[in-house]
């Protein structure tokens, strides 16, 4: 019985925090909604963000944005600003962008659906993905899947990066990475690595396919993620792609090239997408097609694994954060008592940030064309705003659930 009023109590809360305010055709002129659900109306708080973060991007002359807002069950909120570059057409719901570390959780998820089917495993050594006798090691050796995407290798943090900046190829960042002596054995620290998952890259390879190709399979086209793609190649024959911008003085940008390095790690950081994707991929971290991704494996990516308290500290987080930790692909916060389940990504020249909150069935994802730390605090404050209005919600959804248990009968 208290189960059943709780839950009653959360969706009228739900309903609540996206009450109807004000017609997004009206008021948003830059927002759209995804057609296959009931058309979203905006409520008030949101565009009272919206309208903040644009003067915010005005203000540091952001060349482009796109970002959206989901509740479970509705259609998403997408809000587009600015230029692919100077010159350049507008930022639209179809424009991609490149995800940089974002990208991990697709690799999570997809890692995890190939466990399902038995294809592998978590304990599954890294040494039996790499057919490269110099890679193996006695401390490669106990290096296992689930290290490699619960980011519990135990090697440094970020080794060889700059090997890979550098344009080594992955054969040789691997040979560099089977002589390193790790900090803490495997499973026991938290160590964020790049460079490591070239070893998918590399399994792929040998398995006559591609990480993009197993992407395609098993997520892109059964999520009808049509933009959706990886690597360099795929991102600049987009029909509209956003050119990255990289600051040259305050508040001032330059474009750039789109750099290879990172993409031949694309496990890691290779993956792009437009905000329409992104409406669809949040959506089923959510839940919403269970065929493709199910409660199981959203289940098993989001459990919090290995400690992260760094992350606490973090710059327009840090006020929020009372815990954070990383599971498989995801980062697993704990945001003023709200698990909050987030990954952030940078490359140069664009940022990108992707969140849901698992509890009360909202999504945010931010992209920008620009290596801007303002995405920092569009992602926190969102979710600051968010909480406090269903925190509120919450209350006056309990306030008429017992109004309406005192009605007469």
């Amino acid at each position: 019985m208290l189960k059943t009023s709780f839950t009653s109590v959360c969706q009228q809360a739900r309903r609540l925090v996206c009450g109807v305010c004000v017609s997004l055709a009206v008021m948003l002129g830059c927002a759209t909604s995804v057609a296959q659900e009931p058309v979203s109306e905006v409520p008030a708080w949101f565009i009272n963000y919206q309208n903040d973060v644009k003067q915010r991007t005005t203000t540091l002359n952001i060349p482009g944005y796109a970002m959206l807002f989901v509740q479970r069950g509705q259609a998403p909120i997408l809000v587009t600003e600015g230029k692919t570059h100077s010159g350049g057409e507008s930022v639209s719901a179809t424009t991609v962008f490149r995800l940089a570390s974002v990208s991990k959780t697709f690799t999570g998820v997809l890692m995890a659906k190939l466990v399902a089917q038995q294809e592998l495993n978590w304990q599954t050594q890294l040494v039996e993905l790499v057919d490269q006798p110099k890679f193996r090691s006695q401390y490669t050796e106990a290096l296992q899947l689930g290290h490699l995407i619960g980011q519990s290798s135990g090697y440094m943090p970020n080794a060889y990066d700059n090997l890979i900046e550098a344009d080594y190829p992955v054969k040789r960042v691997l040979n560099q990475l089977a002589d390193l002596e790790p900090l803490c054995s495997p499973g026991d620290c938290y160590t964020y690595q790049n460079a490591l998952f070239g070893t998918l890259e590399h399994y792929f390879s040998t398995q006559n396919t591609s990480y993009h190709r197993q992407l395609q399979i098993h997520l892109f086209s059964p999520l009808e993620m049509a933009r959706a793609t990886a690597g360099k190649g795929a991102l600049m024959a987009s029909e509209s792609w956003a050119r990255p911008h990289i600051a040259i003085a305050r508040n001032r940008w330059r474009e750039g090239s789109v750099e290879s390095n990172y993409y031949r790690f694309s496990p890691a950081a290779g993956v792009n997408a437009s905000i329409t994707d992104m409406a669809i991929w949040i959506q089923a971290m959510l839940g919403e097609h269970p065929d493709v991704v199910s409660q199981a494996i959203i289940d098993e990516v989001s459990q919090a694994r290995v400690r992260t308290v760094r992350e606490t500290y973090r710059r327009g987080w840090r006020e929020h954060l009372d815990d954070a930790h990383y599971g498989l692909g995801w980062r697993v916060y704990d945001f003023e008592g709200y698990p909050l389940i987030y990954h952030g990504g940078w490359v140069k020249g664009y940022r990108a940030d992707v969140s849901f909150s698992p509890e009360t069935g909202a999504g945010y994802v931010m992209l920008m064309n620009a290596e801007s730390n303002l995405i920092n605090y569009t992602t926190a404050d969102f979710w600051d705003i968010y909480f406090s209005e269903y925190s509120k919600a919450i209350k006056t959804a309990s306030v008429i659930e017992a109004a309406e248990e005192q009605q007469p009968r």
